[in-house]
């Protein structure tokens, strides 16, 4: 109850925004535990001052509450103003780490010792120059495919003396795609029977089924595919260029493999990969889609987005 509660609080006082400048009502300060010691210290020191009737130690005690009054001041100011922003996040396969950056702005001063992330997986700490923009990177552990919307992020401050600290809870936004984990097996279809009347017209481009020739390197082209000995007898650079089958692309049909759900999307998300890499043309076959045949980084990634987000949705709402 406590949680939901707190939750409940903190949203309507910080909503959800992609971008959050700090201020008094989002900036919370309280002592630490070296503070609470420090002032049990201060609380014995008085004490002995009054039972004594000692003006140095009346003295030394009133320094040093003062110097508690004045890190306060500098403890809040030195969140007092942060700028926030989401920076993005890096799509992660299911086993491996989410990566989400954070931006932090100085629209002025120096912001020194911040520290960024989530309790759990430890803070980062940086400095902020003034006037400048530091990226953190935020590290997360992806668990299951679908969004990773790891919600409130821990911003605090324990500068300079480590005596208070200033912290806030800022919802950034911040999502990571998670893909579904690999799972080597066997292609189920390796392709569909659409064929011409001569039994499959072949097609020029970057199949990786029969030698056709020869062309001009361009940017782009994977050097994996030059002619060197073409480019030692002075010929310039050229590049093998090889045909593949219209028709016959493979297709990898959810419906024709065996297993629960993520057993096949895992299957999937393997030979997506797989035939990504070798640059090999592909149809995707889901119950609710299909994309393809076709090639190149834009299909790999709808590809795997699919599969991704099989059953779940495509928004990414906090």
């Amino acid at each position: 109850m406590l949680p939901r509660l707190r939750e409940r609080w903190l949203l309507r006082r910080i909503p959800p925004a992609p971008s959050m400048r700090l201020d008094q009502r989002r900036i919370f300060i309280m002592p630490t535990r070296v503070g609470l010691a420090f002032l049990a210290a201060l609380g014995l020191m008085l004490l002995t001052a009054i039972n004594y009737q000692n003006s140095l130690a009346y003295g030394l005690t009133f320094l040093l509450g003062a110097l508690y009054l004045v890190t306060i001041l500098h403890t809040w100011r030195n969140l007092a103003g942060l700028v926030l922003h989401s920076g993005g996040a890096s799509a992660a396969f299911v086993g491996e780490q989410a990566r989400l950056r954070v931006r932090l702005e100085s629209q002025g001063r120096a912001y020194q010792a911040v520290a960024v992330g989530w309790p759990a997986s430890g803070l980062h700490l940086v400095d902020v120059p003034a006037g400048g923009v530091v990226e953190v990177e935020l590290n997360l552990p992806a668990q299951r495919r679908g969004w990773l919307r790891p919600g409130r992020v821990r911003v605090e401050s324990r500068f300079p003396l480590g005596l208070l600290v200033a912290w806030s809870w800022i919802d950034l936004e911040l999502a990571a795609l998670i893909y579904p984990q690999p799972l080597a097996g066997e292609l189920a279809q390796q392709g569909e029977a659409a064929q011409d009347e001569e039994g499959g017209a072949r097609a020029q481009g970057a199949g990786v089924d029969d030698y056709q020739g020869l062309k001009a390197w361009q940017p782009g082209d994977s050097r994996r595919r030059l002619h060197w000995k073409a480019y030692s007898r002075g010929q310039g650079l050229l590049v093998k260029e090889f045909a593949s089958l219209l028709g016959n692309e493979p297709l990898l049909d959810f419906d024709a493999l065996t297993g629960d759900s993520e057993e096949r999307l895992s299957r999937l998300c393997h030979w997506v990969v797989e035939l990504s890499a070798a640059h090999q043309p592909f149809a995707l076959r889901l119950p609710a889609v299909t994309l393809g045949p076709d090639s190149g980084q834009a299909h790999r990634d709808a590809c795997l987005r699919a599969l991704a987000l099989h059953g779940i949705g495509t928004e990414q709402g906090a």
